[in-house]
């Protein structure tokens, strides 16, 4: 498994979200209002929304299609709602970022 930069904690505003598109899949990476940063599949296993343009509060993001919440932490869906997407490590070693993805070429970040 090989690390990969995106960029910088800054880059990401608080409680907000970035995209960064690989081969194999988008990814959404978060910042919290607490600083932490996660990094999940950016499509919701309902019906496909993307999360990275959800509202993130505390530790989940809700999608912006039909309101599941989806937690950061472990990508499952939360309360009534089942479902999970893929939980990306990520890395952040004095505010610059990483993701972890096996046989992965970066293609761009937004």
């Amino acid at each position: 498994m090989g690390w990969y930069p995106i960029g910088d904690i800054s880059d990401i505003p608080l409680r907000g979200a970035r995209c960064v598109k690989t081969p194999q899949m988008n990814i959404a990476i978060f910042r919290t209002g607490e600083n932490e940063v996660h990094a999940i599949e950016n499509r919701c296993p309902h019906k496909g929304g993307p999360l990275s343009e959800g509202i993130v509060h505390g530790n989940a993001v809700t999608c912006p299609l039909h309101n599941w919440v989806i937690s950061l932490e472990t990508g499952k869906a939360l309360g009534a709602d089942e479902g999970e997407v893929r939980v990306i490590p990520v890395r952040n070693e004095g505010g610059r970022l990483s993701i972890a993805l096996e046989n992965v070429m970066m293609v761009a970040a937004e």
